[in-house]
């Protein structure tokens, strides 16, 4: 059943895109769907719903933020494309409070331009999917996305830690099984950011972008031969950082770790 202020609603108003939220599921997880097209919110709030999560829905970026902060969703799925407050300056202003700035993001496109995704994992989506796409697909996804949060949200504050490397932040040191690992300040900041992102994907040209600021269009092998120093210094534990060829790299997740 949908609900909205606490009254009922029909699917015919959820159809409509009145604000709706549901049940919450066994594990108490909400979503917030913040898309403009009626037919596609109503469809993934339907399959959501179905798998056992609560939802809230929005149909632009202004509402959508204000949804945000009011219920804390453990993950909103997010349209690029919105009128008025687009789903770039809504993301922005999520990672930009404290209050939600650990929000996972999926964000949503109807354009296929790598540009376009660079630009939404650069601002701190955690995953994206392009339009026209499969509800089961995006909710095997949410569960994904969710999962990787559960798995870091252990972590002390400024701390990761993955297997035997840890990477303390505020301390700006990293050690391997307690053995300190000297890195470059370079060498620091990728670490630090493939953590952070631990089992997604990152492109070669994001990781030059916020890593170098440099253009992503340059074409270099300066992320391929820190990612080498990276691994040598890491020794072992150099094996955590995968690389996804013709793509990127990726950390493994700590429970990916035999």
């Amino acid at each position: 059943m949908f609900v909205s202020d606490g009254r009922p609603l029909t699917r015919r108003r959820v159809d409509r895109q009145v604000q709706g939220v549901t049940e919450p599921g066994p594990a108490g997880e909400r979503v917030l769907v913040v898309d403009d097209e009626p037919d596609i919110v109503a469809l993934v709030a339907y399959h959501l719903a179905k798998s056992g999560y609560a939802v809230s829905t929005a149909t632009n970026g202004s509402e959508g933020l204000a949804i945000a902060r009011r219920d804390k969703p453990a993950l909103v799925v997010l349209d690029l494309m919105l009128p008025g407050l687009s789903g770039y300056e809504v993301m922005e202003q999520l990672r930009a409070e404290p209050a939600t700035a650990r929000v996972a993001v999926l964000m949503l496109t109807a354009r296929r331009e790598e540009g376009d995704r660079i630009q939404g994992l650069t601002l701190g989506a955690d995953d994206y999917l392009t339009k026209p796409f499969s509800p089961q697909e995006l909710v095997l996804r949410v569960g994904a996305i969710l999962r990787r949060v559960r798995a870091g949200g252990d972590d002390t504050a400024g701390v990761q830690q993955i297997g035997p490397l840890r990477i303390d932040t505020n301390a700006h040191r990293v050690t391997v099984d307690g053995r300190e690992v000297d890195l470059t300040p370079t060498e620091f900041k990728l670490l630090l950011l493939l953590a952070e992102r631990k089992g997604r994907v990152q492109p070669r040209n994001l990781l030059l972008e916020i890593v170098w600021e440099a253009a992503p269009d340059i074409q270099t092998r300066t992320v391929d031969m820190h990612v080498q120093r990276l691994r040598a210094k890491l020794g072992p534990s150099g094996e955590l950082i995968e690389t996804v060829r013709g793509f990127g790299y990726r950390i493994k997740n700590v429970n990916d770790r035999s």
